[in-house]
């Protein structure tokens, strides 16, 4: 495998847009579209949130025959708690979308980011599109991963090359995300392409196995969204042999997919909303995976843990109670916390629970003065 420089059209038989359509007030942009030349087979994962935002029930509704072949995304909004008109703008988006690429409205993705509880201002979308659609091209794929973004602080994109059967497959991604990050999922949006061949099955498989380890394994502020979704497509325009079971060109691809979610997803971290500090919270010798992962999260959600790494101040005793509130038979004499440097950027928590032999990590940042400010300002 091989990182690359590029992101969603870097595979082959992808275009891509991104311009200001005026939702935002900054003037920054707003509006993008992602775009394979041909129909792709896809899959999602989408926020366990029982309150979802218009567009997840557009786009989940469009999946159901694992079909796409273009993603409109704007930020600003998140047309989420907007009643009737909510998803009728969703759809209607789709639906014009479709109409102005020649394709059909069901093979139109949607998404949206942003504000909550605020109408659409779908006119602003509709009267975007031509100019969005006329700029598309694979050299836009930076200018797409840029009008997704809300309080992120850069653009978060990535590529990878493989080779399957002696064919060259390339692997192309962005991602926003900054604050209001939670597992299931980690407000964060991910739009995946490949020109890889493979079966829906193993498509969907191979992107559930990606996001478990990389976009469930992240949080911020242990608030979950009510927007996240992953997408990917996959057009076939490699012309490798279809991957139609599980065997070396599966792993191969599974392999890269899991390297290119967790890249964005702790870029995601180390653009968290006031963060100066990357933590990687690892737990060892669980019962279980779950309990391992429960205890990652117990730590790498608690304020004081999180506080603590903001202030360099290498404070055990917070991770121990953090493990302690799960009401587990975890013996003081058992359990061995160890730290990296807190005084650096990037730090490590160890807990081994001697309790078996699973193990889990997690990623964080720290919790700053400013996490505060942003958040009491956004509207």
């Amino acid at each position: 495998m091989k990182t690359i420089s590029g992101g969603i059209t870097r595979p082959q038989g992808y275009q891509a847009n991104g311009l200001w359509c005026g939702i935002k007030r900054s003037g920054k942009p707003d509006l993008a579209l992602i775009y394979s030349i041909v129909p792709a087979v896809a899959a999602g994962v989408f926020t366990k949130n029982s309150v979802i935002a218009a567009p997840l029930v557009v786009t989940k509704s469009h999946l159901r025959n694992h079909r796409a072949q273009a993603i409109i995304v704007n930020s600003g909004n998140a047309n989420c708690f907007t009643g009737h008109f909510g998803q009728v703008y969703a759809k209607k988006t789709t639906r014009v979308v479709g109409k102005l690429l020649g394709i059909r409205d069901t093979d139109v993705l949607v998404s949206s980011t942003g504000i909550i509880g605020k109408p659409l201002p779908y006119k602003k979308i509709e009267g975007a599109l031509p100019l969005l659609i006329k700029g598309l091209n694979q050299a836009n794929g930076a200018k797409a991963a840029a009008a997704i973004l809300t309080t992120d602080k850069a653009k978060k994109e990535i590529a990878v090359r493989i080779k399957l059967g002696g064919k060259t497959v390339t692997i192309g991604a962005c991602a926003k995300g900054s604050g209001m990050i939670a597992p299931n999922m980690a407000t964060m949006l991910a739009f995946i392409t490949t020109d890889a061949a493979i079966n829906v099955p193993l498509l969907k498989s191979a992107l559930k196995d990606a996001v478990e380890l990389s976009f469930n394994s992240i949080t911020i502020d242990n608030c979950m969204s009510t927007n996240d979704m992953v997408t990917i497509m996959a057009n076939g325009r490699a012309g490798n042999r279809s991957i139609e079971k599980e065997g070396k060109d599966y792993h191969i691809f599974c392999d890269a997919l899991k390297y290119v979610c967790l890249d964005l997803a702790k870029k995601i971290v180390l653009d968290g909303e006031g963060a100066t500090k990357f933590i990687a919270v690892q737990v060892s010798n669980a019962a279980t995976p779950a309990q391992a992962k429960k205890a990652c999260l117990a730590i790498a959600n608690s304020n004081l843990v999180k506080t603590a790494a903001y202030g360099s101040d290498p404070n055990w005793g917070r991770v121990a109670a953090a493990v302690g509130a799960l009401g587990w038979a975890v013996k003081e004499e058992d359990m061995k916390i160890h730290f990296s440097s807190f005084a650096k950027k990037h730090i490590n928590i160890y807990v081994d629970l001697n309790l078996g032999k699973c193990r889990a990590t997690v990623y964080t940042c720290d919790l700053s003065l400013d996490y505060v400010r942003i958040n009491g300002k956004y509207n």
